[in-house]
């Protein structure tokens, strides 16, 4: 019995002194990754770039110069015997940690730790892991700003596209990966952010529009084509832009007996593309003579639509003016102060706008009636 009771004992006392462990490494974890600059009491968690290594404390120095260059010359050998998966683990060590080194490498100098994370995003490409690909490559953008940037952004626009509008491969070849709509478009907001320049922002923003309308994220399109013309309103993407501002709101449009900020809104667009582009379109600096001959041909047809289009939405606002015209002249009495005083010029108001909106439209010649009827009265 005393034995036994001796067992629970030791039992219990081991239970306590390896919780007590457990709390003092959890405690060390902590410190190692708190902000130091939050106020005391708070919760806040600091991120980092680079997530460090180590697994309750983290180290975040930079790799130490020798061990970072045979990590990469190891690797650059292992790629080259097509043994990827070794080669992607030494690569994969620069994600962890920072490096500043430069070697001399295939007689030109090379920044070491970006060069081995862009090679390390292309074997994840290659194996379809085409998320883990991006996020590599934002590391590079944020981090090394003195690499080859344009490769760099490039090849992010590349996997965004690929990424929100083909069929993710396979984890393992069996495995399906799912598609957020969110991500795909977080994923574009971030090339914008992180572009430097014009070459690359629209065309993200373009495509974060369409991405936006397939999912039916309207307001998300909006903002991203808002953003377009009014910071890139030279680039060529703007003629494109406009016509579908256009679009958009010519689909919130509910008829000529409801809110007409919509048809407002479309009208105006309509407007400022045919002002624009009245001349037709020219080729964009980083655009190539064959995409542009495409674009071409395609701005022929926005044009056209764009013709129709503002025609519908005059011919909405002027019924719109004359259903609210007929309103005024039946029930005006009732609401309008000093009606008797006004008589029918309200009414007569809205009837002659509706007529200067869409001379030649149904709700026009409907209005001419109404206001050659008030005036023989």
């Amino acid at each position: 019995m005393v034995i036994h009771n001796r067992s629970i004992l030791v039992m219990f006392s081991k239970t306590i002194y390896f919780s007590f462990l457990i709390c003092i490494l959890l405690h060390g974890f902590y410190q190692a990754n708190a902000n130091p600059r939050a106020p005391k009491g708070t919760d806040e968690i600091k991120t980092y770039l680079f997530p460090g290594t180590g697994f309750f404390i983290k180290n975040r120095d930079p790799y130490d110069d020798h061990e970072a260059k045979g990590w990469f010359l190891e690797a650059i050998e292992l790629q080259r015997a097509d043994k990827l998966s070794d080669a992607l683990k030494l690569f994969e060590k620069f994600t962890k940690r920072r490096s500043d080194l430069i070697i001399n490498f295939e007689n030109s100098p090379i920044l070491v730790a970006p060069e081995s994370i862009f090679r390390a995003a292309m074997i994840r490409e290659k194996q379809g892991d085409w998320k883990k690909a991006f996020d590599h490559l934002v590391i590079i953008a944020r981090a090394y700003v003195k690499y080859d940037f344009e490769r760099i952004s490039s090849a992010l626009m590349q996997l965004a596209e690929k990424i929100a509008t083909e069929d993710l491969p396979k984890k393992w070849g069996v495995i399906p990966r799912l598609r957020s709509g969110a991500d795909d478009r977080a994923r574009l907001n971030q090339i914008v952010k992180l572009s430097r320049g014009p070459k690359f922002a629209p065309r993200a923003l373009m495509v974060l529009a369409e991405i936006s309308l397939k999912d039916d994220k309207s307001d998300d399109a909006t903002y991203a084509l808002e953003r377009l013309i009014n910071f890139y309103p030279k680039h060529y993407l703007s003629e494109k832009a406009y016509f579908m501002l256009a679009e958009i709101n010519r689909s919130l449009i509910s008829g000529p007996s409801y809110d007409q900020g919509a048809t407002l809104d479309a009208l105006n667009y309509y407007e400022d593309y045919l002002i624009f582009y009245s001349e037709g379109i020219v080729q964009g600096l980083d655009e190539e003579l064959s995409d542009f001959e495409i674009r071409k041909n395609e701005a022929i047809e926005r044009k056209r639509l764009a013709i129709l289009g503002r025609q519908q939405m005059r011919e909405n606002l002027a019924m719109s003016q004359l259903e609210i015209g007929r309103y005024v002249e039946n029930y005006g009495k009732y609401f309008l102060l000093h009606w008797k005083k006004l008589g029918n010029q309200p009414a007569l108001q809205f009837y002659n706008q509706a007529i200067t909106t869409a001379p030649e439209s149904n709700a026009a010649r409907e209005a001419e009636k109404s206001v050659a009827k008030l005036r023989n009265e």
